[in-house]
C-alpha cells in the first residue's frame, strides 16, 4: 500500500496509520509463524518407526533405539507400593520415541483415542488401555502406574521425556495403551502414554519392542502370518527354515515352514518373490555371500521339487552379512541375522 504522508486530509492520514499498524501486525504474525514452525522440528538423527504413524502436528523431542535390551510390558494395575504384579518380561529391539505437540485445537484424550483406534485397525491386541482425567488411583495410566512402569523401563537420560514423571500444576489428563501383535517376523509390543502436559502442550511416549522370536517361540510360520507381513512390510522372515552348520543343506525340521510357504504361494498364484539368504558376520564376506546364495537357492529348489512351485516365481539371492537386523556382538543377535526372507517382487522387476 502507498500512503501520501503530505495529504492534508486528516481522515486519509488516519487511514494510513491504521494501514501501517495492520502491516506491522501482519509481518509480526508471519515472523511468529515461521519461528513456531522452526521450533516444531524433529531433533537430529531420528529414525521414526514405520509400525506406528505419528499424530499430525507432533514432533520428536527425544528418541533412543537399542538393538537389544530388556523391557517389562505392564498389563495390570498397581498392587502395592511401587509394585505391579502383572508383567510380560521380554527383550529385543526397543525403539522409544517421545513426541510433543503444541496447540489448543486437540486434547490429550483425542490423541489417546486416535492411537488406540489406529492400533486396533492394524490388528493389534489391546492388553491394557485407560485414560485418566484426574490421574489418581492405581489403575492403568495413573500417576502411580506411570511411576512404576517408567522406573522399571528407565527414562534416565531421556531429557524431555522425564516430564511424564514430574508432576506440575498445569498437567491435565493422561492415558496409556499396551498392545501386542503377533507377526511372522516375531511378536511386537507397544506401550504408549499420552499426557496433557499443559493447556497447550500434549506429549506422547511411544515404546515399541520387537521381540526375539527364537526366545519367545510365541508364533510359528503359517500362510496367514506370511501374508500379513507381506502386506504390511513387503517381506517376511521365514522362521523355521533350518540348515546344517555352515552349509546349504536343509534339515528335516524345515518341513513345517516349507509347507506354510507352499500353501501361501498356492493361495496367491499371481505373486512373485525374491528368496533372500542372510548370514551373520562371522567369517569372510566372500564365504558368507556364497553361503547365503546357496541357501536361498536350496529353498527355491525344495519348493519347486517337493511342492511343484514354478521356479520362475521365485528368484534366489544372497546378501551375506550386509543387511543385519541386530548387532552381531551377541549370539542372540547373530542367530536373528542368520535367516531367509521372502521379499515381494513387482511385475516390472
Amino acid at each position: 500500500m502507498i500512503c501520501d504522508t503530505q495529504a492534508s486530509n486528516r481522515a486519509w492520514g488516519v487511514n494510513c496509520m491504521v494501514a501501517r499498524c495492520l502491516l506491522v501486525s501482519y509481518v509480526s504474525l508471519l515472523m511468529w509463524s515461521f519461528a513456531s514452525s522452526a521450533e516444531a522440528q524433529d531433533i537430529d538423527d531420528v529414525i521414526e518407526h514405520t509400525m506406528i504413524e505419528r499424530y499430525p502436528g507432533q514432533h520428536i523431542a527425544w528418541q533412543r533405539i537399542d538393538n537389544w535390551a530388556p523391557y517389562k510390558i505392564p498389563i495390570g494395575p498397581v498392587t502395592g507400593y511401587r509394585r505391579i504384579s502383572d508383567w510380560i518380561e521380554t527383550e529385543g529391539r526397543v525403539t522409544r520415541t517421545f513426541y510433543t505437540r503444541t496447540g489448543t485445537d486437540r486434547t490429550a484424550s483425542e490423541i489417546f483415542l486416535n492411537y488406540r483406534e489406529a492400533l486396533s485397525g492394524a490388528d493389534f491386541e489391546l492388553l491394557a488401555s485407560r485414560f485418566n482425567e484426574d490421574r489418581r488411583g492405581n489403575d492403568i495410566g495413573s500417576n502411580a502406574w506411570l511411576t512404576v512402569v517408567y522406573r522399571e523401563n528407565s527414562l534416565s537420560g531421556s531429557g524431555p521425556a522425564r516430564s511424564l514423571l514430574a508432576g506440575n500444576a498445569t498437567q491435565g489428563g493422561v492415558g496409556s495403551i499396551v498392545a501386542r501383535k503377533n507377526r511372522a517376523a516375531g511378536t511386537a509390543y507397544v506401550v504408549i502414554t499420552v499426557e496433557q502436559d499443559s493447556s497447550d502442550v500434549i506429549t506422547a511416549l511411544v515404546d515399541i519392542v520387537e521381540v526375539q522370536s527364537a526366545e519367545t517361540d510365541l508364533i510359528a510360520v503359517d500362510a496367514e502370518a506370511i501374508g500379513s507381513d507381506i502386506e504390511e512390510l513387503g517381506r517376511v522372515v521365514l522362521d523355521g527354515i533350518v540348515f546344517d552348520f555352515n552349509s546349504a543343506t536343509l534339515l528335516s525340521e524345515s518341513k513345517a515352514a516349507l509347507d506354510a510357504i507352499a500353501e501361501y504361494l498356492e493361495e496367491n498364484p499371481e505373486r512373485r518373490f525374491y528368496v533372500v539368504g542372510h548370514t551373520d558376520a562371522v567369517g569372510t564376506l566372500t564365504f558368507n555371500e556364497k553361503l547365503s546364495q546357496e541357501r536361498a537357492l536350496a529353498v527355491v529348489d525344495a519348493l519347486a521339487e517337493n511342492y511343484s512351485v514354478a521356479p520362475g516365481r521365485l528368484e534366489p539371492h544372497g546378501v551375506g552379512p550386509l543387511v543385519p537386523v541386530f548387532s552381531n556382538d551377541s549370539e542372540s543377535g547373530r542367530d536373528r541375522n542368520r535367516r531367509v526372507e521372502l521379499v515381494e517382487r513387482l511385475e516390472s522387476q
